[in-house]
């Protein structure tokens, strides 16, 4: 049986994430600090000079309103081109920034988002979610956006020092759910007949059933399993939330992923990117 997706609540996980974060790079010694991460051509110091560069924006932007110069946007190619942009200016502008210094901003700053975030109500209309569709999201989907953001950054980190990743379900989980959000809409292209439907597995004990359905000329998410879908697409857990993120490429996933049924509608799937730049 197929249902409505529940918002997804990670408000708590925040707090738990940080600390994990900072015991993360206290450990660090100074060599690892200069380990190349997966992607982005960045090292772990100047990938965690992002995650500081994307507090600050959170606790300027959104928390006190700042907002000079703001740049009009054109569409998705120009916000990448905007995005990638930024990150670049900020991870040079902080190059000088030493290690120890750069974790006591992180602690910082990290502090301030999570009790800023802990004022917002949820179930309101916020901003949109950019690889959900351009319409304003509830607070809970950009709070989950923003939980994955810094799940898979410092996932990165783990996977360059080493270290045993965030990987016990309720980190996980909530991660690979908000990440299968962005299903509809990389969809939005594919016509189909009414009533069509694909269905998402993603194993392992944080992954899960989803179905996309073709519904008044739209594609509708569902939660759970549909044993009838005109194509099924099974992914692995750590294959998935690579493949969203652009740390794997589509081909690669393409290799590890199961896929039976009308194999060019379930193929889309491995077209499906959770992050902006």
């Amino acid at each position: 049986m197929v249902h409505q997706p529940q918002p997804i609540v990670v408000i708590d996980l925040f707090r738990p994430m940080l600390d994990a974060l900072l015991d993360l790079l206290g450990e660090l010694v100074e060599r690892e600090w200069s380990t190349p991460v997966s992607t982005g051509g960045w090292t772990v110091k100047q990938l965690a000079q992002h995650l500081l560069g994307g507090d600050v924006g959170i606790l300027s932007r959104q928390r006190d309103a700042y907002q000079p110069g703001e740049t009009p946007i054109g569409g998705w190619e120009q916000l990448v081109a905007l995005i990638n942009t930024l990150n670049a200016s900020w991870v040079a502008a902080t190059q000088r920034l030493s290690p120890r210094l750069l974790r006591e901003l992180l602690a910082f700053t990290g502090l301030q988002v999570c009790e800023y975030f802990e004022t917002l109500d949820p179930a309101a209309h916020g901003v949109p979610v950019s690889w959900a569709g351009p319409e304003a999201a509830p607070v809970w989907l950009d709070l989950a956006r923003e939980y994955t953001e810094r799940w898979h950054h410092q996932q990165q980190i783990r996977d360059a020092v080493g270290s045993p990743g965030l990987k016990q379900p309720h980190f996980f989980a909530p991660a690979l759910d908000t990440f299968v959000r962005a299903l509809p809409h990389t969809y939005r292209a594919v016509e189909a007949p009414e009533g069509q439907c694909v269905a998402l597995v993603i194993t392992g004990d944080s992954g899960g059933r989803w179905l996309l359905r073709r519904e008044q000329q739209h594609w509708r998410l569902y939660a759970g399993a549909h044993p009838a879908a005109d194509a099924q697409v099974y992914l692995d857990q750590e294959t998935a939330w690579r493949l969203f993120t652009k740390g794997i490429t589509r081909n690669e996933a393409a290799a590890r992923a199961q896929i039976s049924g009308n194999r060019v509608l379930g193929g889309t799937v491995l077209e499906l990117i959770a992050v902006i730049a």
